[in-house]
């Protein structure tokens, strides 16, 4: 018992450290680039984390997820361009409007099992691309989006206000997400609900029969993955300030995947490990241009043969072997 204390109270520390270390990182780092970098991280590890919850906790393999990033997206950049609503109103409404298209989507393909949901799902990726590239009068087609504003200022009580015009002011609104995120999922999957999304990604079938609403429970997962990544599609609008098309594509989808599987699927840090490991080596990687996906395709193969539970799935293995042999 003490040594499971030891190890609790070592986990939170390093919580604390990790937060700590986020906290200041704008203060140590002052190079612009590496800043840039994070940012996207934090917006990538929020992706990421979405597709986690119902693909590493539910079981179901959504490949829509860069379609609902795109809608997000563009939902929100339209919204504060088009309509000329205030960022803050415009990010919930964006995120609202991709959870609701997941509703929609979700009631018919959620009743499928196994490789159609998959299918269906990478079906209608392929009808938002279609779409958003069609339908100029609202998306602007090919040309894309440009000259979305940035985030406004966020307003205190008092008549008071924090610009968010600097990078480092985007790091942290985008880092609150992130952290705001993991909390979620982390009360989710420590709830009944989780432990009925487990139950169900193990076996729907066996779920059904001892009384868990299976469809219920994999649709509010769904609605809740859809809700998570449209927040961020919008950060990610008004931190390039601009849109294409490209950005709802099936590419996304298999890049967001990448981070889960890589990182350790089912485990709520692996999705953000993935993700800083693969935009760093994307980074990296980038003159190779399109050949990158050549080598992402290499280590998910290496990954799946050597390590299928992914960074953190073996770390932690490791972990527990070492703490059964003290």
């Amino acid at each position: 018992m003490n040594m499971q204390g030891n190890i609790h109270s070592v986990k939170w520390w390093l919580y604390v450290l990790l937060i700590a270390a986020s906290l200041a990182l704008p203060i140590v780092v002052k190079d612009r680039y590496i800043l840039h970098i994070v940012i996207l991280i934090c917006i990538w590890g929020i992706s990421a984390q979405s597709m986690n919850l119902i693909m590493g906790y539910t079981g179901q393999a959504n490949l829509a997820l860069g379609g609902f990033f795109g809608i997000g997206a563009y939902a929100t950049a339209l919204l504060m361009l088009k309509a000329g609503i205030n960022f803050w109103p415009a990010l919930l409404l964006g995120a609202l409007i991709t959870a609701l298209i997941g509703f929609l989507i979700g009631l018919p393909t959620l009743r499928t099992k196994g490789s159609y949901f998959a299918i269906g799902t990478l079906c209608f990726n392929v009808i938002v691309f279609i779409a958003v590239e069609r339908w100029e009068s609202l998306t602007e087609g090919a040309r894309g989006v440009m000259g979305i504003p940035g985030p406004s200022p966020l307003p205190l009580p008092f008549g008071l206000s924090i610009s968010l015009e600097s990078l480092p002011a985007m790091y942290f609104l985008v880092l609150a997400f992130l952290l705001l995120t993991i909390l979620v999922i982390y009360r989710v999957v420590r709830s009944l609900v989780g432990r009925s999304l487990m139950a169900i990604r193990e076996n729907e079938d066996l779920s059904n029969s001892i009384g868990i609403n299976t469809m219920k429970a994999k649709l509010l997962a769904f609605v809740l993955s859809t809700f998570l990544v449209g927040i961020a599609g919008g950060l990610y609008a008004v931190y390039i300030g601009f849109l294409d098309p490209e950005i709802t594509s099936h590419h996304v989808t298999f890049e967001v995947l990448l981070f889960v599987v890589l990182g350790g699927i089912g485990t709520i840090w692996g999705p953000l490990v993935g993700a800083i490991v693969i935009t760093i080596l994307g980074e990296l990687l980038h003159y190779l241009d399109a050949y990158r996906l050549v080598v992402y395709g290499l280590m998910l193969v290496l990954f799946i043969i050597f390590l299928p539970e992914g960074i953190v799935g073996g770390l932690r293995n490791l972990w527990a072997k070492a703490t059964q042999k003290a």
